[in-house]
Formats: C-alpha cells, structure tokens, sequence
C-alpha cells in the first residue's frame, strides 16, 4: 500500500513552483523556442508550398501539433534530467523525506509538477498561435486542461525511467527510443493515413498522438471529435500514477 497524501503531494508541488520561479529565464528555451523554430521552418518553409492538409493551412496543421509537442518536452525534462539531479546528485529527494513527506509524495508531487509544466508550455506555445490567427474556436481555452492532462502521462512515464535508470548518460536512450520516435510519428507534421498499418497502430499506443489530435480539435471547434483521445489520455494518466511512486520509493530505501 502506497503511503500518500495529497497535500503532501501538493507541499512538494509547491517546493518545485518556488525553485521554478527563479529558473524560468533559463528554462524557456529548451522547452518552447524548440518548437518555435520547428514551426518557423516547416510551418512557413514547407508551407510555401504544401498549402492544405486535412482542410487545414500546413502552418495551422503543423502549428497545433507543435503546441502538444511542447507539452510533451516540457513534463518530460522536468521528470528525467531535472527529477535526476534532484534525486542522485542534489539529494534533495533524501532531505524530503526526512520531513513528514513520504517518497510517494515525491512521486506524486513531481508527477503533477511535470504536468503543470505541460500546462505552461502548452499553453504558451498556443497563444502564439492564436495571436497569429491560428486558433480561434474558443474551444481552444479548455486546452491547458487537456494539456495538463497529457502531462500527467509523460511525466509517470518519464519519472518510472527516472527511478530506475542507474545513470544519468542513459536518458538519450529515452529520448532517442521513445521520444523522438514520438515526436515524429504522432501526426505533427504529416497525417498518418498514407503509412504502413502497423505503423498507425504503433502510434495511437503512444500518448503523443491523442495529445495531437485533442490539441487539434480543441482548436479548430471539434472537440467531440477528441472524446476517446481525452479519455484514453485520462485512463493512462490514472493508471500509471502509481508506477513512479512505488519505483522511487524501491530506490530511495535501497
């Protein structure tokens, strides 16, 4: 039985809002002009001329899944390389646990961090985008919670490797097999319709994709098109929670 409590959990959420609160200038760019870039270069380069997919301008197609991307980065930083130096060479996660916390709470707390993170960068990635014209359903303002809800995903995810990764060098492996493949196959730049069927079925087993296609309807007034994608969003979210709470707590009373 995990020994976990929410305000415990939202105590160490509240810990990683201070520190962030001091980093932010620093973190910005590896997290949200990435995908600016990406979106400069395919959205106006390619879109010069590739004008339309799916009844949609390129930049709007490719803007959109830019903005899930964004939030898929931003939690899974925060719950690899950053959850790591906390954990092994900080040993900030040791001296939480010295207080009332549990490493559960940790967990948990970092795991809702990781998605608030998602939220953020999510979410300003998209108000780009609707300066320029991109989105303009006012559908569009529920995303921060579908984004915070796809980054509950990839934060467990993330935090799980985290806590049984014995060194820090092998996170490439993570991003190099997991995230990349991701990144580039869950329908940001081109649909998915033309390729291999083992391909689209790969895909839609990753959470990157329904994150896409949530991002896309929510902005382009055609949410109920992205019900099952919410939802199994949701579902994941709910049951890989527990996983990073139990593989910490193994590795913290190694």
């Amino acid at each position: 039985m995990m020994d976990f409590s929410l305000a415990g959990a939202f105590r160490f959420w509240q810990r990683n809002l201070l520190l962030f609160r001091r980093v932010f200038p620093y973190t910005l760019p590896e997290n949200f002009l990435e995908p600016m870039l990406y979106l400069l270069a395919l959205g106006l380069g390619l879109g010069a001329y590739l004008r339309e997919i799916q009844g949609l301008p390129y930049t709007a197609f490719v803007g959109t899944g830019l903005a899930a991307s964004a939030a898929m980065f931003g939690a899974t930083f925060e719950c690899t390389y950053n959850a790591y130096v906390q954990f092994y060479y900080n040993r900030s996660y040791d001296a939480v646990v010295t207080t009332p916390l549990s490493p559960e709470d940790v967990a948990v707390g970092e795991v809702l961090w990781g998605a608030t993170r998602s939220l953020l960068y999510g979410t300003a990635f998209l108000t780009v985008l609707a300066v320029f014209g991109v989105v303009r359903s006012p559908w569009a303002l529920l995303l921060p919670a579908v984004f915070f809800t796809g980054g509950l995903v990839f934060s467990a995810l993330a935090l799980a490797f985290t806590a049984v990764t014995p060194s820090i060098d092998l996170f490439p492996y993570y991003f190099s097999l997991w995230v990349t493949p991701m990144f580039m196959f869950s329908g940001i730049f081109f649909p998915l319709d033309a390729l291999p069927g083992w391909v689209q079925d790969a895909a839609w087993f990753t959470p990157l994709y329904h994150l896409v296609r949530c991002t896309r309807a929510f902005a382009f007034g055609t949410p109920l098109g992205a019900v099952g994608d919410l939802a199994w969003l949701g579902v994941v979210a709910l049951a890989l929670l527990p996983v990073p709470a139990v593989l910490l707590r193994r590795r913290m009373v190694q």
